[in-house]
């Protein structure tokens, strides 16, 4: 998997899956702009990229708001040149509990940050995606999207809509060269996830749902999304990938 010559962005890159994302991107040459809010955080990610090899240029942005959206990909292609892949990982849950408890600022929070944040900066990245006649997007959605979890109700919604929306892109711009796929991870050992993994009993209970046992490193879902955004997935657009040790199997 060779991505030299090629330019990626990925949003909530400065930990987690997003960061591992953006460093497996650079290591096989691509060149990574990675963003989040914190711009200090990002440029230490910056830093120890650089030492590693890595070519990486930070931008803060809130993907909830569309001057920032805005601004991030702009300052990709100003820094670089152009945008060939495009991942979509930021998202937040800020509820944890029964679906009816979820008041109408939080649902419009999920669905701006999980859903609609995907949705324009995708749009954003299209023109030029056509223009040269190819791209990779990739949604980082979650196996909640696919089998609700418990308390996780809005979450779920956001992360199922987005599964929809990558086979909707998929059909309406392959013709255009832009292929747009789909990672749905399961447990992976995140800060995002760290209320599920820091209580013993919650853990114990999610690892017995799981064949292979255990959680996953964010290093294990970056592979995959490499892969998508190389050639060697030339054919393949709307599809969902699961990162999950089995638990939907």
């Amino acid at each position: 998997m060779n991505l030299k010559g090629k330019v990626a962005v990925v949003t909530g890159a400065s930990k987690g899956i997003g960061k591992a994302i953006a460093f497996a991107l650079g290591k096989v040459g691509a060149k990574v702009v990675i963003s989040s809010r914190n711009q200090e955080a990002l440029d230490a990610v910056v830093e120890e990229f650089a030492q590693a090899g890595v070519i990486a240029f930070a931008k803060a942005a809130h993907v909830g708001k569309a001057d920032d959206r805005e601004a991030l990909v702009q300052s990709a292609r100003n820094h670089f040149g152009k945008i060939d892949i495009l991942v979509n990982n930021a998202a937040t849950n800020p509820v944890f509990g029964p679906l009816e408890l979820t008041g109408e600022s939080v649902f419009d929070k999920i669905i701006d940050i999980n859903l609609k944040a995907p949705f324009e900066l995708s749009k954003l990245v299209l023109a030029g995606m056509k223009k040269s006649g190819s791209g990779s997007i990739i949604h980082i959605s979650s196996v909640e999207g696919q089998k609700p979890g418990t308390h996780m109700g809005m979450y779920s919604v956001s992360k199922a809509a987005l599964l929809m929306l990558t086979r909707v892109q998929a059909n309406e711009w392959g013709p255009q060269g832009v292929r747009v796929n789909a990672i749905a991870p399961g447990l992976i050992q995140t800060k995002f996830s760290q209320a599920l993994w820091d209580n013993e009993k919650v853990l114990k209970y999610a690892l017995r749902q799981i064949p292979l046992g255990r959680m996953a490193q964010p290093e294990e879902v970056a592979g995959l999304a490499v892969f998508l955004a190389s050639d060697l997935a030339s054919y393949i657009t709307g599809s969902t990938f699961t990162v999950d040790g089995g638990y939907l199997a």
